[in-house]
């Protein structure tokens, strides 16, 4: 185990990646993803605006190992886990879910896939904004837990293993075994379930029975697309840990 000191903070973690180019230590925000699957995950990450690329936008983290990230003030991303993956040397291959069209990601991670966003402060008076996301689906546990920040700080995740309440129409079979469950917006594509069209607004775009399982299983998570008021979270001068099955299943 390697331990870092960085900017008064510190951090027990398996092995390390920084982010390219200089970041000041004392504005950066630190991410630890740490997987507690008992099989091996890829980790991919993508920016949402541009304004730096964490992790070389994915890599791959056996049982047990974490990593560490750094991030620039105000950056604003998303991290997902993928299964089932097969590269070549080159990083050429797919992944069972949470495909993003290689080793190191081009897109972001196809449906279904657990979600963990987060929207940075441009400096460590204001808020953080972060949530574990179910909009695009169920692949893998993902708990997101802030350190040493002000605020509110809350917890967000989704804990429960949605594949096994999955309901048979929304399920995604790897032969016998679900390995992941879909949103009701990709298995279904209307508007009443997509928030879209007709339905385009909070007051128009309500839970569903869909959102309903989803939220009951993982009342910290957004169920669906206007799930925001027990769903976002936020904190101030924080650093995060992000963990993939953290009630330690499968």
């Amino acid at each position: 185990m390697l331990f870092f000191l960085l900017s008064n903070r510190y951090f027990q973690f398996s092995y390390g990646f920084a982010v390219a180019g200089f970041v000041d230590v004392e504005s950066a925000t630190y991410f630890q993803l740490e997987n507690r699957c008992n099989y091996t995950l890829w980790p991919g990450t993508l920016s949402g605006n541009g304004v730096a690329i964490l992790g070389d936008g994915g890599f791959s983290l056996a049982p047990g190992l974490s990593v560490s990230l750094v991030a620039p003030p105000g950056w604003s991303g998303r991290f997902w886990a993928r299964t089932g993956c097969h590269f070549d040397g080159a990083g050429q291959g797919r992944c069972l879910t949470g495909d993003c069209g290689g080793l190191q990601c081009r897109f972001g991670g196809a449906a279904p896939v657990t979600l963990a966003e987060f929207t940075l402060a441009t400096s460590s008076s204001d808020k953080d904004f972060y949530d574990v996301s179910l909009v695009d689906g169920y692949n893998v546990e993902v708990g997101v837990r802030a350190i040493r920040g002000t605020g509110d700080c809350q917890y967000a995740g989704c804990v429960a293993d949605l594949s096994s309440l999955c309901p048979e129409e929304l399920q995604v079979k790897d032969g016998n075994s679900v390995v992941a469950c879909k949103s009701a917006c990709a298995a279904f594509n209307t508007a009443e379930f997509c928030c879209i069209g007709d339905h385009s607004t909070p007051e128009t775009c309500g839970p569903t029975q869909y959102s309903q399982l989803f939220k009951k299983a993982c009342p910290t998570a957004y169920s669906y697309a206007y799930d925001d008021p027990s769903s976002t979270c936020t904190c101030s001068g924080a650093d995060y840990v992000i963990t993939f099955c953290p009630s330690g299943s499968s």
